[in-house]
């Protein structure tokens, strides 16, 4: 790092800083900070969508993840469609019942437990997986481009990982959504501009797209983008059962996705900003994992030297510092401070999310409920609070983090989703589809699939194949082997029957529980069928059709590409 980075790095952090500074100086009450005084625009809303999505450990992970299973988690970054479902099936119920977070829609579909239960296990998850990831992949970052800025590149790690985690939590604590919204324009800007950069220095470096293409064929079967059913990790079934559920709950029923819609200024605008999100959501795959594979047919040439690891005897690619070796081989002097700026970006856009997200559920889920008839104020200054708080839990997380990440943690924890998301989608899809569902269908699919969850994913941790693991008893082992992806088909399954089977055996709900809050009684209300159908207008549709054209072009090429 030269001066000219630091000072392309001080300018970012100066403007971010102000962004904060002013938006913040305008928070009244928890609307203000949780959604922004619900007045966003569409842009906005979908950059922000995308920023919160492409954190840093997005960027790391999947450039490692190129380097390694080339496209085989591609599905993953191909969900763009889904913000179709979100905008055409989903806001519109969460926009008109208007709440402040999706438990709270929970409640009024169902009960104050099932919103209870929800909340419950996305603070747990945010906390210990989302926030954690984050701040280990941008400290990972820190220690590949500064690893003897600090003396050590221990000291580089844990340097970056404090400042980045300190420095969002104090914008987000002051500046609100607000803050993250209005900043989320140029971060979006800055992170598109500088992943096509390395994209393109990348392959001129390696002698263009052919090239790439042909040293990928020569690795076919590791780099394809369809696995055959023989395939360890990566089945195509498997593949297509668990990217879409653990979709729809991402895209469609998180708080920390959904939350942004919720802070628009109308209905046409929440969808506006979805779709424009799943337009931005087509570019991953092009400005992440494949960079990646650059890095990766770079090093098969000689012409750059990855990071390696021995495992099992074995030298491997270190996933986690390819994208950071690029920036750090590839790159001139300034742009290289431009690029460390565009991954501080992504990195403090997500955990400012994921803070601000994880306070709103605490204030509105958790506190109000608990202290009902508080005043604005006071809530607003509980849930500034709640995010101090979470910054604190996820400092005190990052030595647990990065002890355990070389164990291989951080290669499951990729994984957890898919055992948190499939009761989740099923409570809410059903939940939307079928009315007969009530409340303790949704209490008990929610604890149910969640335990089930848990186990499976305990049994993997400790049982079955791998170093140091536990052989007997061989039932353990063997749910403990079972592919994951497969597993979250199945946990979706029993989710569902555990939903339909409490709900068939106990009294319909109320019919307040699904006035308006099913797909059904909600077009039956001609006032509301007329709002809804007003706003899904010309350009929303244009949009759509963008989005589709997209994925459906890349999965076009990319399923050919290497024959």
């Amino acid at each position: 790092m030269e001066l000219l980075d630091w000072i392309v790095i001080a300018l970012y952090f100066m403007l971010i800083g102000w962004v904060a500074w002013w938006y913040g100086r305008h928070q009244k009450d928890s609307v203000d900070y949780f959604l922004a005084g619900r007045n966003a625009g569409w842009i906005v809303i979908g950059a922000s969508i995308f920023t919160a999505n492409i954190g840093s450990e997005h960027i790391v992970g999947l450039a490692g993840q190129g380097a390694t299973t080339g496209l085989a988690m591609a599905h993953w970054e191909l969900h763009a469609w889904v913000l179709i479902m979100l905008a055409g099936l989903f806001v519109p119920f969460y926009y008109k019942s208007g709440v402040e977070t999706i438990p709270e829609f929970l409640e009024k579909r169902f009960n104050a437990r099932a919103r209870w239960i929800l909340s419950c296990v996305s603070l747990v998850a945010y906390v210990f997986t989302k926030v954690s990831v984050t701040v280990y992949a941008g400290a990972v970052v820190f220690q590949a481009l500064l690893p003897n800025t600090f003396g050590t590149p221990e000291n580089a790690f844990w340097v970056g990982a404090f400042t980045t985690v300190i420095l969002t939590g104090i914008y987000t604590v002051f500046g609100g959504m607000r803050a993250i919204m209005n900043t989320a324009t140029p971060q979006a800007v800055v992170i598109l501009f500088g992943s096509f950069l390395i994209t393109a220095i990348g392959l001129e470096r390696l002698g263009g797209w052919g090239e790439l293409v042909n040293m990928c064929r020569m690795n076919r079967e590791a780099f394809s983008l369809w696995r055959p059913l023989s395939d360890p990790t990566f089945p195509w079934l498997a593949v297509l059962v668990a990217s879409p559920i653990i979709g729809v709950w991402y895209w469609c029923t998180d708080q920390y996705i959904v939350q942004r819609t919720l802070s628009a200024k109308n209905l046409a605008t929440a969808r506006r900003g979805a779709l424009f999100g799943g337009l931005l959501k087509v570019w991953p795959v092009l400005i992440f994992m494949i960079p990646g594979m650059i890095g990766w047919a770079l090093h098969q040439k000689g012409l750059m030297q990855l990071p390696t690891m021995m495992v099992n005897g074995v030298a491997t690619i270190r996933t986690d510092l390819t994208f950071a070796t690029l920036v750090k081989e590839l790159l001139p002097t300034g742009i290289r401070g431009l690029i460390v700026a565009c991954l501080l970006a992504a990195l403090m856009s997500s955990l400012a999310s994921l803070f601000n997200s994880s306070a709103s559920l605490f204030t509105v889920d958790i506190y109000e409920k608990l202290r009902p008839g508080q005043s604005p104020q006071h809530l607003l200054k509980v849930g500034r609070v709640a995010t101090a708080t979470v910054v604190v839990l996820g400092i005190i997380w990052i030595p647990v983090m990065e002890r355990v990440s070389g164990g291989g943690l951080y290669q499951y924890l990729q994984n957890v989703q898919g055992y948190l998301a499939p009761p989740i989608t099923a409570v809410f899809l059903l939940g939307l589809f079928w009315k007969r569902i009530n409340g303790a269908g949704a209490v008990w699919g929610l604890s149910g699939g969640f335990v089930l969850g848990m186990i499976k994913l305990t049994l993997q941790t400790f049982y079955g194949a791998g170093e140091g693991r536990i052989h007997s008893p061989a039932l353990f082992a063997a749910i403990g082997d079972f592919n994951p992806y497969y597993a979250t088909g199945v946990l979706l399954l029993l989710s569902a029957v555990i939903i339909v089977a409490a709900s068939l055996v106990t009294p319909p709900p109320a019919e307040e529980k699904v006035r308006d809050l099913t797909y059904g009684s909600i077009h039956s209300d001609p006032a509301a069928e007329a709002e809804i159908k007003a706003s899904w207008d010309f350009g929303n549709k244009l949009m759509v059709f963008l989005i589709l054209a997209g994925v459906i072009g890349m999965y076009g090429y990319f399923t050919f590409w290497l024959n």
